[in-house]
């Protein structure tokens, strides 16, 4: 069995509506989608995990038109969040693609910052053609960017989690200007103007970069 792990970007910088619907709000923020199940009469429930302010999430969820039913749960800007939403492009199509050419999704599919824009790193199960068949099938205007590829190991995920370019790029910024030393020689803050990034972003690159790479080093060990 085969695994792709990459980050699809839309042309029109769309994702979903609901994540639109987020991102004009700077108090919470969508970090993944912890799952996603198409249900009846073109509808889907998904899991969406939530950092941030959590009543905000809850007021932007009420003011969205396309969150059919919702609810959510956590404490300390950290939580989870339940929706039934109306399918609609671009979720409608991956959907379809996935039933299509067979693809069994490893959750979560997590969003990520591009260069571009705001994109959703997916990590694809199948057979080598079915893969295949399925990035050729993905629509115009969906841009691919693999990060990994290789064979499926049950014991231990994917592959031996690995940094992506920008993650690279900013783990050795942060370690060169002093991020990691005791006491700390820099601040988010200046990374990120550094990198003409916003000081959040930074702070959630560095959370999944250091989570990838405790991830690596337990892998290891094992």
């Amino acid at each position: 069995m085969r695994y792709a792990t990459m980050v699809l970007t839309w042309a029109d910088g769309r994702l979903n509506a609901i994540d639109d619907h987020f991102s004009r709000s700077d108090a919470v923020t969508i970090e993944a989608v912890r799952y996603l199940n198409p249900i009846h009469e073109r509808r889907y429930v998904e899991l969406l995990a939530l950092r941030g302010d959590l009543d905000r999430a809850r007021a932007l969820l009420a003011d969205s038109p396309e969150a059919l039913e919702y609810d959510v749960a956590g404490a300390d800007g950290r939580g989870v969040a339940y929706v039934k939403c109306q399918i609609v492009e671009p979720v409608d199509d991956l959907l379809s693609i996935l039933r299509e050419h067979e693809i069994v999704l490893d959750w979560p599919m997590t969003y990520v910052d591009t260069d571009a824009a705001r994109g959703l790193e997916v990590t694809a199960l199948g057979t080598s053609r079915a893969l295949q068949r399925a990035a050729a099938a993905l629509p115009e205007g969906v841009d691919v960017d693999l990060q990994r590829l290789g064979e499926y190991d049950p014991s231990g995920g994917s592959s031996a989690p690995t940094l992506t370019a920008r993650q690279q790029e900013l783990f050795d910024l942060a370690v060169s200007e002093g991020y990691y030393e005791v006491p700390r020689e820099t601040t988010h803050r200046k990374l990120a103007e550094k990198l003409d990034l916003a000081p959040g972003t930074v702070s959630e690159h560095l959370q999944r970069i250091e989570a990838t790479l405790a991830a690596r080093y337990t892998s290891t060990v094992r």
